[in-house]
């Protein structure tokens, strides 16, 4: 730590503001459980254009200024002294929500620590990557396999880890069934490589045609992309498909009500999108077709896990581009508007 400055720059979430603020604190120390990290690169998510237009803090948050980014990847530079599964030098990929890991934690506990109320959630609340270093817990970092790049790794924390537990996790997708994803974008390309590697059926959906044309590029056939344009529910219809599965990375009522109808009866849709924060159910249609309707945030450390390993493997290529630190808001802004057409990973100036 010799060699690092006493304050930095970094991209906060000032509540009483909707626009990211640049602001400079002090680097941090590594907690005595934990580690100091030096960023090398921390993903842009549409969730961080949420967090930013949140207008009060929650009453379990602790600070009316944090710092953004929970998709973060980075090397050790500090070890607290009751931390024992690192060293400085290792390169790690950052999972923001690691939950307490307490035996007592009702989420923890279950295997849910991405939904616990008692630990940090880097960049959500709590100090995040959008500056040259951050503090974590060491139960929070995962080691980055041979191979992999940090830009990889810091999508791997949520853009790819999300898109594989929905897919895994909660999807439970089974090699003999088709799915259909909703959404193709930095989550979306990611589902799509997770069921390509478990070998099912998978039909995309989105409006951009360029990213319709991306999906073919990755293997889809022609035939299995819903032409930009066309209603999923007429698609359906006129191939006479059945739909095991539908995961939807928009969340929107139009989207939510299209699932409803053109899965099968009996058939399961997953939720993940946030994109509108009301969709409606139609309890007729879905109890009548007797659907599962699973909602799925997240991931676990075992799914980042796992995600590492397939994108070590070449199996999962998650599309991600790099950007400047002091770009974050125009590249957000392009994010929201629908310019990027998958991930950036952004890149401290050191």
């Amino acid at each position: 730590m010799a060699s690092a400055p006493k304050t930095m720059h970094a991209w906060q979430k000032h509540f009483g503001s909707s626009n990211p603020v640049l602001t400079e604190v002090p680097v941090p120390s590594a907690p005595s459980d934990g580690l100091l990290i030096k960023v090398h690169a921390a993903g842009v998510c549409h969730s961080d254009f949420a967090l930013l237009k949140q207008e009060a803090r929650p009453e379990d948050w602790p600070y009316e200024q944090y710092t953004l980014g929970h998709e973060g990847c980075g090397e050790v530079v500090a070890v607290g002294s009751s931390a024992h599964n690192f060293q400085a030098g290792d390169v790690v990929a950052i999972l923001s929500v690691a939950g307490c890991q307490e035996s007592s934690c009702g989420e923890c506990s279950r295997d849910l620590a991405q939904i616990c109320q008692r630990g940090e959630r880097y960049g959500i609340g709590y100090h995040g990557s959008y500056a040259p270093y951050v503090a974590i817990k060491e139960w929070a970092a995962v080691k980055l396999p041979n191979g992999v790049t940090a830009e990889q790794g810091a999508v791997a924390t949520d853009a790819c880890m999300t898109a594989y537990h929905a897919v895994v996790g909660t999807g439970q997708v089974k090699k003999e069934e088709t799915v259909m994803i909703i959404g193709i974008g930095g989550l979306g390309f990611n589902a799509l490589q997770v069921v390509q590697s478990i070998g099912a059926r998978v039909i995309v959906v989105d409006k951009r045609q360029e990213v319709l044309d991306e999906a073919v590029k990755f293997g889809v056939p022609k035939e299995d992309i819903v032409p930009s344009g066309e209603s999923v529910v007429d698609f359906v219809k006129r191939r006479k498909v059945l739909i095991d599965t539908i995961i939807d990375f928009v969340g929107v009522p139009e989207t939510f009500s299209a699932s409803q109808e053109a899965v099968r009866f009996g058939g399961k849709l997953v939720q993940v999108g946030l994109l509108s924060p009301h969709i409606s159910l139609d309890n007729f249609l879905a109890v009548r077709k007797h659907l599962s309707i699973l909602c799925s945030y997240g991931g676990t450390m075992d799914d980042l896990k796992q995600c590492l390993s397939l994108i070590a493997s070449g199996k999962l290529q998650p599309q991600v581009e790099k950007g400047k630190l002091e770009d974050f808001p125009q590249i957000l802004e392009d994010l929201h508007a629908g310019k990027v057409k998958s991930r950036i990973a952004l890149i401290p100036t050191h």
